[in-house]
């Protein structure tokens, strides 16, 4: 990601990543001030981890999956609100996007299973599976039922450090979890996608004003071999990795629709046209022949 020399810029490795933040440099009188707005960014992004991680024992999933079955839960409001979102995209993708995929992930090592002798919910028994009710409470129907918010949560967190950095009154910004990330503000932002095929070559820069973008793919160690190895999208159709998209690529209003959107094109491919449509949201597809497609919506505004 390109970054003006009249930027400032701070990291934190959270999310299983690293958060980049970039906003305008301030005058020297109002650092302080800007500092703090970032320090706020950064704690947003550490309450969703706090709430939303499958690892820690304490978060809310956690909670949910130990308890909800057998009782109903109470959660913070932003683990609900993002429940929410989860449950309607489960029901508008006809559910290709399914946060109770969590024991399919753990039995195919994508996500650590503590307890292998839990039992294990049926595939039919994922739709309509989280009952939302009120006083942020939280109950699940079918006893083995496991949630994993990783295919969204990450996307929450950026919207979320982004409107801290607005309430704060700052004018523009931009927050980077690893590739999910959004700006505001009318200052234009160019960001490089790496080819999903090669994770040592790009695929040119893109330019974002006021929107998101996510992406998913193959998976690699930024500090190890550059080998890509498989994408952690589950088809929950055919219970298998996804292997015909090499990379998606999603742009949309927020991080959290972005982020999402993209584990639903990366199975469906360009017949999610119209959610993508539904959600003023665009995507561009790699092939695993280095073929690059892109659903009608998708403005490609290359960056100067």
């Amino acid at each position: 990601m390109a970054t003006a020399p009249d930027s400032l810029r701070r990291a934190r490795p959270l999310l299983g990543t690293f958060v980049e933040i970039v906003v305008p440099r301030p005058a020297r009188r109002a650092l302080c001030d800007t500092e703090a707005a970032i320090a706020a960014a950064f704690g947003a992004v550490e309450k969703v981890h706090r709430l939303m991680s499958f690892h820690d024992p304490a978060s809310d999933v956690s909670r949910l999956n130990r308890e909800a079955a057998a009782r109903a839960v109470t959660v913070d409001a932003w683990t609900w609100r993002v429940l929410a979102a989860a449950v309607d995209l489960h029901r508008r993708s006809n559910g290709l996007f399914d946060i109770a995929s969590a024991p399919l992930l753990q039995r195919l090592g994508l996500l650590p299973d503590p307890d292998a002798r839990a039992p294990a919910a049926s595939e039919a028994a994922t739709r309509d599976a989280v009952e939302l009710l009120s006083g942020h409470r939280v109950r699940f129907r079918h006893p083995g039922l496991r949630i994993d918010l990783g295919g969204i949560a990450k996307g929450f967190a950026v919207d979320r450090a982004l409107e801290a950095l607005r309430n704060a009154g700052l004018t523009g910004g931009l927050v980077n979890a690893g590739g999910d990330l959004a700006a505001f503000g009318p200052a234009p932002h160019a960001v490089h996608i790496r080819d999903p095929r090669d994770p040592r070559r790009t695929m040119g820069p893109i330019t974002i004003i006021d929107e998101a973008l996510a992406t998913s793919g193959g998976r690699f160690d930024p500090f190890g071999s550059a080998n890509v190895i498989d994408p952690a999208v589950v088809d929950p159709r055919t219970r298998e990795i996804v292997h015909a998209v090499a990379g998606v690529t999603v742009r949309a209003p927020s991080c959290l629709v972005a982020d999402a959107l993209t584990k639903v094109v990366m199975i469906a491919g360009e017949a999610a046209s119209p959610l993508l449509d539904h959600f003023h949201a665009s995507a561009l597809l790699v092939q695993q022949d280095g073929g690059v497609r892109v659903t009608p919506a998708w403005q490609d505004r290359r960056a100067a």
